[in-house]
């Protein structure tokens, strides 16, 4: 049996389960609110054209508008200033839509302390527990962060001094872009910045040192926690949308089931 036949064997006997990792997209989905002095991205809107009806008596159809940033989405290496001249969206070879991942749990700190940060040191704790980064895969940050998604005002918790919520140190973002063999990035947030990320040293370094180095980012993921700590094999497959900085995608983990 070919190594395809046996993997397509596998899923139709639930040996590799599907697990989706994509939050539901609609109007109600949270979406990133900047000061009022920028531009803000548009939430997700359905235009009914028809419904078997006057307008198409045999089909249903919409049209959509959404920011490309909204939602379980993939940013692109131009997404940022700082990779300004990397690959747009459509240009992000297909090979990287599929990888290995690997999950790193802080829920319990992210539930103690919103503003909870990763620390270089984290991750290499846990790499001595678990081995190393997988080499052209995915580090996926577990925060426990997705069971807020169906309020806005949750999910970004912000106050007056701004937005809460757990993301990476400067020093470790900088470390996963330029030390680690990893393509990219996966969090449970509105962004792969921490809430308080606007007053770090530099501003918004996930998104700054990631993009810098030609790496990606994976937002507003769910279920990270039926993945195991390794072992699990990502598709993340973005719209190839030309010049575009990012897409709403559908993201699935394949996790073997023993």
């Amino acid at each position: 049996m070919s190594v395809l036949s046996s993997f397509a064997e596998a899923l139709s006997t639930g040996a590799v389960e599907v697990v989706d990792l994509t939050a539901p997209l609609s109007s109600d989905t949270p979406v990133i609110a900047l000061p009022e002095q920028f531009a803000q991205t548009a939430s997700f809107q359905l235009e009914e054209l028809s419904r078997y009806d006057d307008r198409g008596p045999a089909w249903y159809w919409n049209n959509f508008r959404t920011g490309e940033h909204t939602g379980t989405h993939f940013d692109a290496p131009n997404h940022w200033v700082t990779g300004r001249d990397g690959d747009d969206v459509a240009s992000v070879p297909a090979s990287r839509f599929i990888a290995p991942a690997v999950v790193l749990d802080f829920s319990a700190q992210a539930a103690d302390d919103p503003d909870f940060l990763l620390e270089v040191e984290h991750v290499r704790a846990w790499e001595a527990e678990h081995g190393p980064l997988p080499a052209g895969g995915w580090l996926l940050f577990r925060t426990g962060w997705s069971a807020r998604s169906a309020s806005q005002q949750e999910f970004l918790n912000a106050d007056e001094t701004g937005p809460h919520t757990p993301g990476l140190s400067p020093a470790c973002a900088r470390w996963l872009a330029e030390e680690t063999p990893v393509i990219g990035l996966g969090v449970e947030t509105v962004g792969t910045d921490a809430g308080g990320a606007h007053s770090f040293d530099p501003p918004f370094p996930c998104h700054a040192a990631l993009m810098g180095s030609g790496k990606y980012g994976l937002t507003q993921l769910q279920n990270l926690d039926r993945l195991p700590a390794t072992g699990a094999l990502v598709v993340a497959a973005p719209l190839p949308i030309v010049s575009g900085s990012g897409s709403p995608l559908r993201a699935v983990a394949l996790v073997e089931r023993g």
